[in-house]
C-alpha cells in the first residue's frame, strides 16, 4: 500500500485526539456510545443523530461473522460518486473493530442514509494508486483520519460500499 503523508504532532485534529483516546483508553464507553447513537439513529429514522462531532453519519448493518445476527454501527458519511467510502480506522485503535472484520467476512450490508436504506457490496481497496486516491477523498472530508493514521501502528483499511441490487 501507499505510505500515508507525515502529519507532524502539531498538526493532529483536537477531534481526531480526542476520539483516539477514547478508542484506545475507554474503550468500553466508546463502544456503548456508539452502540446508543446507532439505536437512536435507527429509532428516529435516520432522521436525528445523523451526525457525530459535527459530521454527517449514517449507519451500516452487517452480519455477524461468528453469529449471523445482525449488527449496526454509525459510521462516517463520507460518499465518492455513487459509492460510500468507509475505513476500519477504530479511532487509530491498533486492531480494526468488529464491525470492520463483520463486512470484510459477509462481503456487504445494509446503508441506511436519512429515511433511505439499501443493500451494498463491499470491496477492500487493495490497489496503491486507488488506496492513495480513496485516503485523499476520506481525509478531505473527515480530516480526522489523517490524525487515526498518523497515531494507529497498522494502515487505516479502506473499502467501497457499492449499492446493490434489491
Amino acid at each position: 500500500m501507499a505510505d500515508q503523508p507525515a502529519i507532524t504532532p502539531g498538526r493532529l485534529s483536537f477531534t481526531g485526539r480526542f476520539t483516539h483516546f477514547g478508542a484506545t483508553r475507554l474503550n468500553a464507553i466508546t463502544r456503548l456510545q456508539g452502540r446508543l447513537h446507532s439505536r437512536l439513529y435507527a429509532r428516529f429514522g435516520g432522521t436525528r443523530f445523523g451526525k457525530w462531532l459535527g459530521r454527517p453519519v449514517f449507519q451500516l448493518t452487517v452480519p455477524g461473522r461468528k453469529t449471523g445476527e445482525l449488527r449496526s454501527v454509525v459510521l462516517m458519511y463520507v460518499p465518492d460518486g455513487e459509492d460510500l467510502l468507509v475505513s476500519g480506522s477504530f479511532a487509530g485503535h491498533p486492531e480494526p473493530p468488529s464491525w470492520w472484520r463483520n463486512l470484510v467476512a459477509a462481503g456487504g450490508g445494509r446503508a441506511r442514509v436519512g429515511h433511505e436504506s439499501w443493500p451494498v457490496t463491499a470491496r477492500v481497496v487493495t490497489d496503491e494508486d486507488e488506496y492513495a486516491a480513496r485516503w485523499r477523498v476520506l481525509v478531505d472530508q473527515v480530516p480526522d483520519f489523517a490524525t487515526y493514521q498518523a497515531l494507529s501502528p497498522r494502515q487505516m483499511p479502506i473499502a467501497v460500499l457499492t449499492r446493490a441490487a434489491q
